[in-house]
């Protein structure tokens, strides 16, 4: 379109409609505290790269349990 600007939308929150639980997912994890849970590495050390968040991780892994991605263990 002519009048577009943006290739992409500003945020990725655009492209999570509202009803969607990667919303409710992304609230509750952020909402808890990762190193009181045992969460290791939530404040990365000084030398080397950081890992991942572990924050992010659980997001990811529990959005993929919902999704039917990860089974659990029988």
């Amino acid at each position: 379109m002519p009048s577009q600007l943006l290739l992409l939308p500003e945020a990725i929150a655009d492209y999570v409609v509202a009803g969607n639980p990667a919303r409710f997912i992304d609230a509750f994890v952020d909402g808890l505290d990762l190193a009181a849970a045992g969460f290791k590495r939530v404040t990365p050390k000084v030398t080397g790269r950081p890992g991942y968040a572990p924050g992010d991780l659980l997001k990811l892994y529990i959005y993929g349990y919902l999704a039917g991605a990860v089974k659990p263990a029988a």
